[in-house]
């Protein structure tokens, strides 16, 4: 019984109020006072306590405060950042595969002797082209000068390619032919099954025209020869010439593809138009 009655007059005393004053020294007046238990403090401390955490957890939650503090990254916050960096680099990834397709679009139009597009930018469409005809350069001008004049590499040459003899050509590679040329299934060469990086040739004496990369056909050589006649080489591995460079016949240009599934293909192009490997290389 005596144990309970501590343990009552105890839980007694900490609801018993208290008062608290401030006294000025010199003239003994009581400036300011507060009634207060001992559990009452206790409650205000919680609820201060509270508030502070409450306030703490509003400003890391919707100000940027946690970007002031080092090394305070939450895992959403990374995966933002990672995120954020990916659609960047699609984004350009995007503007350099457009870039390529224009320049493709535009190296086939030369070839075809008709006048590329120029592209050129709107405030509302980043992307729109208009038709407008590239003003020419000085040169330019030199270039098409050359190549419409009494050169070996006259774009407009009335020779037929049918005229070639077969011997003028060499194989590109050594290989079996897969698919053979049809232009109703979209196939403007022939495809080879090669060895993996086996050495791919020039067919005949020719200067480079370009050097591309897409994601669909790899790398691409595209050799200017006499009479009007364009080789393209298709999934190449490796790329061992630069535009306008001078090659000869059956000298190494690049490797095939070590994948599989990424079969090499020969095209000929005659003044814009494809032509039959098969009719002139023995394969």
């Amino acid at each position: 019984m005596g144990k309970l009655k501590n343990i009552s007059a105890k839980a007694g005393s900490m609801f018993r109020k208290h008062r608290f004053s401030m006294h000025n020294v010199e003239s003994d007046y009581e400036e300011w006072h507060v009634i207060l238990s001992p559990m009452g403090a206790v409650a205000g401390l919680v609820a201060v306590v509270m508030l502070l955490f409450a306030l703490i957890l509003a400003l890391l939650a919707y100000t940027p405060v946690t970007d002031l503090l080092p090394g305070y990254k939450t895992e959403a916050m990374r995966s933002r950042e990672f995120m954020m960096q990916n659609i960047m680099k699609v984004d350009s990834l995007e503007h350099i595969m457009n870039d390529m397709m224009a320049y493709n679009e535009n190296i086939a139009i030369l070839v075809g002797g008709r006048t590329p597009a120029v592209k050129t930018t709107i405030a509302s469409d980043s992307t729109y082209r208009t038709k407008g005809i590239v003003p020419p350069s000085p040169q330019d001008s030199l270039l098409r000068a050359q190549m419409l004049g009494d050169t070996p590499y006259n774009l407009q040459n009335t020779v037929k390619v049918q005229q070639r003899e077969k011997s003028e050509l060499s194989m590109p590679a050594d290989g079996i032919v897969t698919e053979h040329f049809d232009m109703r299934n979209n196939i403007y060469g022939v495809r080879l099954a090669t060895a993996p990086l086996a050495q791919v040739t020039a067919t005949a004496d020719g200067t480079v025209m370009s050097v591309l990369w897409t994601p669909d056909k790899g790398n691409v050589v595209q050799i200017q020869h006499p009479d009007g006649l364009v080789s393209a080489y298709v999934n190449l591995n490796q790329v061992l010439v630069t535009p306008g460079q001078v090659v000869r016949n059956s000298e190494v240009i690049g490797y095939t593809a070590d994948e599989a599934d990424r079969m090499f293909e020969f095209q000929l192009w005659s003044n814009g138009t494809p032509a039959d490997p098969e009719s002139f290389i023995v394969f």
